[in-house]
């Protein structure tokens, strides 16, 4: 069974967000890490880089594929977990914690309403 946070918000492609003012921090969900197996690469964005809500933020590359990682919600990126790019297993270890992609300093908060709770994502992966 996959940990999921009830704290967190999360999008449909397995992205979460934890939103502290006008900032979110996104990774990827457990769920999301033990799907890709053995993360070996992180292609992240560049600070400053704006993001729209659903297009590509990022790229994980595991030993079984690359796969998207989309922006849960439209901004600016702030701030790069650079930290990933020398040890893309941190996601696979803490991706709740240490395994954090991205900070963004939203554009539109009210795209927050989007998301979803840990309750309803916990459906989605189990209709999965």
């Amino acid at each position: 069974m996959a940990n999921i946070p009830t704290e967190l918000k999360y999008s449909k492609d397995h992205e979460w967000v934890r939103v502290q003012e006008d900032t979110a921090t996104v990774g990827i969900t457990d769920h999301a890490q033990k799907q890709l197996t053995d993360i070996v690469f992180v292609e992240l964005p560049e600070k400053g880089k704006q993001v729209e809500k659903g297009k590509n933020l990022a790229n994980v590359e595991s030993v079984k594929s690359v796969s998207d990682v989309f922006a849960p919600l439209s901004g600016e990126v702030t701030r790069v977990n650079e930290k990933l790019a020398d040890s893309p297993e941190t996601l696979n270890k803490d991706c709740y914690g240490e395994g954090w992609i991205a900070k963004i300093k939203l554009k539109d908060k009210s795209e927050l309403h989007s998301l979803m709770s840990a309750e309803e994502y916990r459906k989605q992966i189990e209709n999965d």
